[in-house]
């Protein structure tokens, strides 16, 4: 699959079916993820693969109303990170830019082998830490949800209908010229 292919065919699906995630498919997408680029090499991006039945129930606690279709994903990864691990050039901290392509390079990855990759912020940093063992020096960047597009659609509350039933909207690139003016002092 080309690159221009699975950045069009990728989608945050939240029906899901379970898949098998086997140490190889994880090789896989942290290698995807290994060849990002970021701030000399530091890679700053850790995963914490959740699999075990057990340590996936803890996970499921931490997220909030509205993210229970993550419940069937068959694995959930914890994107953790800390700003020593990697360039801090004045006052800028790159930590979370970085782990963010190299996510960013590992939803591709899932796309091209036909799995859904759903990266989700609706969680409680401080349970995904406890349930993940995680030393509180660290930070929770973001969840992944891994599972199959299922057959059957989602069920989408009311308050959620408006914004997640609204098709696919890409800003043309005079868009994006006129949201910046707007934001940036000449």
């Amino acid at each position: 699959m080309k690159v221009s292919a699975a950045i069009e065919k990728r989608r945050s699906f939240r029906a899901l079916e379970k898949i098998e995630v086997t140490d190889d498919l994880i090789k896989e997408l942290v290698n995807a993820s290994s060849l990002a680029p970021s701030c000399f090499n530091n890679q700053p991006w850790r995963y914490v693969f959740v699999r075990s039945p057990k340590i996936l129930d803890r996970m499921k606690a931490t997220l909030k109303k509205g993210n229970e279709w993550a419940y069937n994903g068959s694995c959930i990864a914890a994107v953790v990170s800390k700003k020593e691990l990697d360039c801090i050039i004045g006052s800028t901290e790159y930590y979370l830019f970085d782990s963010g392509i190299g996510v960013g390079q590992m939803i591709l990855k899932a796309t091209e082998m036909g799995i859904v990759a759903h990266i989700i912020a609706g969680f409680d940093p401080r349970k995904v830490k406890k349930a993940i063992s995680l030393p509180d020096d660290w930070n929770v960047v973001a969840l992944i949800i891994f599972g199959k597009k299922a057959k059957k659609k989602h069920e989408i509350s009311d308050e959620d209908r408006p914004e997640r039933l609204a098709p696919k909207y890409v800003f043309s690139i005079d868009e994006y010229s006129k949201k910046l003016n707007k934001k940036v002092k000449h």
